[in-house]
């Protein structure tokens, strides 16, 4: 017999588990002891946090889940920032930590105790608020079994963070030959089925896209999240889902002759320099791609709920349900239809809902293209091409698209450098860009972008704000200590631009000003290359080499800090409120 923590390893591997995300501690120090052993790579980043937000990415990426483990009251705390992304940027996760009970002492509160007993803190509680599902096995069967169900339901239906509880000698026992209730082989246990839309749902919308005049495609992250490949969502045999619904999506889109807008997380779902690319819509949003979605007669939402930012806070003139034949497909049936009355629900991952629909129809109008065209002049401005200093954030964004490639990944923390990017970068193909948007997290982007250098063979671009690059440099630390070198971008305006710009009176908001930290001081620290940046000439070529080296370059940016992201985004913001549709 072999102790359910050696199992458990085992049964990582057999799961194809490449990357384990964490920080030693507590219980899970006996799953650690066994890594060595494995295929399985550990990388620990400098605090739960960071480790939280790699696990993330990671799943974001590749569609199998991304492993996450450490001790419980700090997973329960440092590391909900990754948790809470998964969740509702539908990421799959799976957390395994642990209680820090004490045995026989457990009854006593010692320290650091998470059980959720008199006199300590309630780790089940904490999570319970985050993970699609959780488990506190108290045996070493219950804990094999335990974690093939959390990997087999962070991928089913709509992708989300899973966890498992690690509880005294439900890791460190033995796993008994044959217990009873049986366990099953990993694989076996952990496979999943995709759900597909209904012939007559499929019918439907045919019908509806066939008789439109204008018809416009609004990608959400479901499209990026979709995992069908061919009727399953069993591993190819690289041990990776069949992640995105690209080519389906620009299947539908040729097919019926459709403009494609897309919502924040859906960005770089299609190519915004493909000839029928909207841009990005909701209220910061572009206006073009806002005022295609109003005009259009027949509106196919795939993968998107919809919320009050994607829809212009519900703004009258923008989606108007009888007025426009509204088809709204997604994997989660709560889903369509929630926050606009559907004619037509698709329910089903987005592959299968897209591709059944490029199969059974097609038509063509005379407006996609030339209306698309209009849409996408809202991706330039005089100031992307200002030679000004300090930088123009929107000339900075643009220097950036200008080394960005098919096989270039951007990651987008929270604040003003998020909208900056959303609004001026121009994405050349599809996952090339990925942003802090499902709770919004600052700190988000730099080991987002480490994990996608571990993950895949792209070169990555981190953009942040000073103060979301502060909050998680260490893991350029990281980057070094293995091998991967993205280059990080620090549009740096020394404040938290956001709030600051937010104010409407005379009066200073108070905590948006920092002191102006030597960002090139600590990224040479770190073993990294920094280079503090004054024009648009330097960071062109700073990025140029960023992008050819192998080690981490961050570029402290000079940002003009009076550059005013509300005034930038006030025409389509306002417009939209007040009603796009005249």
């Amino acid at each position: 017999m072999t102790t359910a923590a050696a199992e458990l390893v085992e049964t990582l591997e057999e799961l194809g588990v490449e990357y384990v995300f964490g920080y030693p501690g507590g219980r899970v120090i006996e799953l650690f002891d066994h890594l060595p052993e494995s295929d399985i790579e550990f990388v620990r980043p400098r605090d739960e946090r960071e480790a939280s937000v790699m696990a993330e990415m990671y799943g974001r990426l590749t569609g199998n889940p991304g492993v996450l483990a450490g001790q419980g009251p700090w997973i329960g705390s440092l590391g909900m920032i990754g948790q809470m992304e998964s969740r509702l940027a539908s990421s799959p996760m799976v957390v395994l930590t642990e209680a820090s009970e004490r045995g026989e002492y457990s009854t006593l509160a010692p320290y650091q105790q998470a059980r959720g007993d008199y006199g300590g803190i309630s780790l089940p509680n904490v999570l319970d608020g985050v993970a699609e599902e959780w488990w506190f096995p108290r045996t070493p069967t219950e804990t094999l079994r335990s974690v093939q169900l959390a990997f087999k339901h962070a991928v089913a239906g709509r992708p989300g963070p899973t966890a498992v509880i690690l509880d005294g000698d439900a890791i460190t026992d033995d796993v008994p030959e044959e217990p009873i209730p049986p366990t099953w082989e990993p694989t076996e246990q952990t496979r999943t089925w995709d759900a597909a839309p209904t012939d007559d749902d499929v019918a439907a919308a045919v019908e509806a896209l066939e008789d439109a005049d204008r018809p416009v495609i609004v990608a959400g992250n479901g499209v990026h999240a979709s995992a069908a490949s061919g009727g399953s969502s069993e591993r190819r045999s690289d041990g990776v889902h069949a992640a995105g619904a690209y080519d389906e999506l620009a299947a539908v889109a040729q097919t019926y002759d459709c403009v494609v807008a897309t919502s924040y997380l859906g960005k770089s779902t299609f190519p915004e320099t493909d000839e029928r690319a909207a841009g990005v819509i909701g209220s910061f949003g572009h206006e073009g791609a806002n005022r295609v979605v109003s005009e259009a007669d027949t509106l196919l939402v795939v993968g998107c709920r919809l919320n009050p930012m994607d829809t212009n806070w519900q703004a009258p003139g923008f989606v108007r349900p009888g007025e426009q034949t509204i088809i709204h497909a997604d994997v989660d049936t709560r889903n369509a239809g929630w926050v606009y009355p559907a004619d037509v629900g698709l329910i089903g991952d987005a592959t299968e809902c897209l591709a059944a629909l490029a199969e059974a129809g097609s038509a063509s109008n005379d407006w996609a293209t030339e209306r698309a065209a209009e849409a996408r002049e809202w991706f330039t401005a005089s100031e992307c091409e200002d030679d000004s200093s300090p930088i123009k954030p929107q000339r900075a964004v643009k220097e950036i698209q200008r080394v960005v490639d098919e096989d270039t990944i951007v990651t987008a923390d929270s604040g003003n450098n998020r909208f900056w990017l959303l609004y001026y970068l121009q994405t050349p193909a599809v996952r090339t860009y990925f942003g802090s948007g499902g709770v919004g997290g600052m700190g988000w982007s730099v080991p987002a972008a480490v994990s996608a250098e571990l993950s895949t063979d792209t070169d990555v671009i981190a953009v942040a704000g000073d103060g979301g690059f502060a909050m998680t440099m260490t893991s350029v630390e990281t980057a070094v200590e293995y091998g991967v070198a993205p280059t990080v971008v620090v549009l740096n305006d020394t404040s938290l631009g956001m709030v600051r710009q937010m104010q409407s009176e005379d009066e200073d908001i108070a905590g948006v000003e920092f002191h102006d930290t030597d960002f090139v001081s600590v990224a040479e620290a770190f073993g990294a290359v920094g280079t503090r940046i004054t024009t648009p000439d330097e960071l062109a070529d700073a990025l140029e080499e960023g992008k050819a080296a192998d080690v981490p370059h961050v570029l402290d940016v000079r940002i003009d800090r009076e550059e005013d992201m509300a005034e930038t985004l006030s025409s389509s913001f306002y417009d939209s409120i007040g009603g796009l549709h005249e």
